[in-house]
């Protein structure tokens, strides 16, 4: 799993995933204290994650593991939004 910093929304009428209203996100790549790598994905929203929410992404055969992705052409997931990430016993985020 990685974190990523929900930073807006990607809109595609002609897909191949075969999945019924999906939503899309864009996610920028980040560490464990909210910070941005300049890296971007798209991931499928499961959970209904906002702008500017820290999330859990599954990627790869994990992301194809739910019950709306199985065998599916999908890389990404938000399976999670951070409420709280402690680190070594120091608060490191907070929502």
């Amino acid at each position: 799993m990685m974190l990523g910093m929900v930073v807006g929304t990607v809109v595609s009428e002609r897909r191949g995933d075969q999945i019924e209203a999906p939503r899309y996100l864009l996610v920028e790549q980040c560490d464990q204290t909210g910070t941005g790598q300049n890296d971007f994905l798209v991931a499928i929203d499961m959970i209904g994650a906002n702008s500017g929410e820290l999330v859990m992404i599954g990627q790869g055969s994990a992301a194809r593991q739910t019950e709306i992705t199985f065998d599916r052409p999908i890389d990404a997931v938000i399976v999670g939004i951070i409420d709280l990430i402690d680190e070594q016993g120091k608060e490191v985020y907070r929502k």
